[in-house]
């Protein structure tokens, strides 16, 4: 027994020496399990609150969920093979990375298509269209995640480790909101940007200082931008229908005002799967962001309440990879991606709750939208990597 173990050893070591790292750990389980979970309520949902709307557009009610479960199937596998390729290999990448993620942003202006009053897509013909912000989201985590590391000495310096970073920040946040009125997309992506700043030591006045001076100026800008040009003045609208959904019923504040007849007709057990009224051409496109209404009034306070679990589960065993990651580089990378999904579920209950105005944000595993869910997977892929890689407890 002794000159088996001895002969383990020398293999694992031998391993080491051959490969430059220690060997992978098994995947987090309970973080895997939580996703499969939410996929699986996910593709549900989209089922359920998909049929009425692809019967009427299609003649097919199960058009919506088929593209959703494909791809679901092509995340899953992109997962699966992420999550066994070393994190750290995009550290030496991470510029390119940023410049890719740039330019794909800056094709959408030119040839990029519109859909539902906005141009954020760009058309693959048969093979469907996709949005380059999810993709920009993840890689520039990926970026950040490695000009910290590289900058860390430099982070205690408000211009070094405050506005140098911002400064690379600025062009795909002004592209976003100028170029393609997604202010939900750079909303997420300055939020994700300041937590991992917060997280690798920039110092919290400067947030507290020149940060918020920056959001006033910001909002200032979009004031001006609106009463000059009129773009982007529907944020406004919407900033009213939240104060007071009621004194437009029929126009900005119906989306707002379906939704939360369909979350209060829900009760404690909700009406059942599949039961919902509020998504028969009630309730605008249920399947995407509104999807947690349909959730609620099917499947009530209870399953709300499981939902909301599940993705608590899911931060928590993403900040313990963070914690726990074998470098700087890993720990950041693991803080950015489950801040992009923690951000983007809290603004969407918000929202859907009439907790906060209209943002346009979807429900991460939920809501209906291909490039979103394969890029999502995705990260998770990332994520799941950096925790076979992490430190024993």
């Amino acid at each position: 027994m002794a000159a088996n173990t001895m002969a383990r050893t020398k293999k694992i070591t031998k391993e080491t020496k051959k490969t430059g790292h220690k060997r992978l750990r098994p995947v987090d389980f309970a973080l895997c399990i939580t996703v499969l979970l939410l996929l699986a309520l996910g593709i549900i949902m989209v089922l359920s609150a998909s049929s009425p709307a692809a019967l009427a557009e299609s003649g097919n009610s199960y058009s919506y969920v088929s593209r959703q479960a494909l791809s679901a199937c092509i995340g899953l596998v992109l997962m699966v093979i992420i999550s066994r390729i070393d994190y750290r290999r995009y550290k030496p990448l991470y510029k390119i990375v940023y410049w890719i993620s740039l330019g794909l942003l800056i094709l959408v202006p030119i040839i990029g298509s519109d859909a539902y009053g906005a141009k954020r897509w760009i058309d693959l013909g048969p093979l469907g269209s996709f949005q380059p912000s999810e993709i920009a989201k993840i890689g520039f985590i990926i970026f950040f995640a490695a000009y910290l590391t590289d900058h860390k000495d430099e982070l205690k310096s408000t211009w070094k480790g405050f506005i140098k970073p911002l400064l690379w920040l600025a062009p795909p946040i002004l592209i976003l909101v100028i170029f393609q009125d997604h202010l939900s997309a750079s909303i997420v992506i300055v939020i994700v940007t300041s937590i991992m700043m917060l997280v690798a030591g920039t110092r919290l006045r400067d947030f507290l200082t020149l940060g918020v001076g920056g959001v006033g100026a910001g909002i200032g800008a979009l004031m001006l931008m609106a009463q000059a040009t009129g773009k982007g003045s529907f944020r406004f609208d919407r900033l009213t229908s939240f104060l007071d959904p009621w004194a437009d019923a029929s126009g900005d504040g119906y989306q707002i005002i379906q939704s939360l007849y369909a979350i209060g007709s829900g009760g404690l057990f909700g009406a059942g799967l599949g039961n919902s009224k509020q998504k028969y051409l009630y309730l605008p496109f249920p399947h995407n962001d509104f999807i947690f209404a349909v959730l609620a009034e099917e499947l009530g306070f209870v399953g709300c309440t499981i939902v909301i679990l599940l993705f608590g589960i899911f931060i928590w065993r993403g900040i313990l990879i963070a914690m726990k990651a074998d470098d700087s580089f890993g720990s950041l990378l693991a803080i950015g991606i489950t801040s992009l999904i923690g951000i983007q579920v809290v603004i969407n209950i918000a929202v859907v709750t009439n907790s906060m105005p209209v943002t346009g944000m979807p429900l991460p595993f939920f809501s209906y939208g291909g490039t979103a869910l394969i890029i999502l997977l995705a990260s998770v892929g990332i994520l799941l990597n950096v925790s076979r890689n992490m430190n024993k407890a």
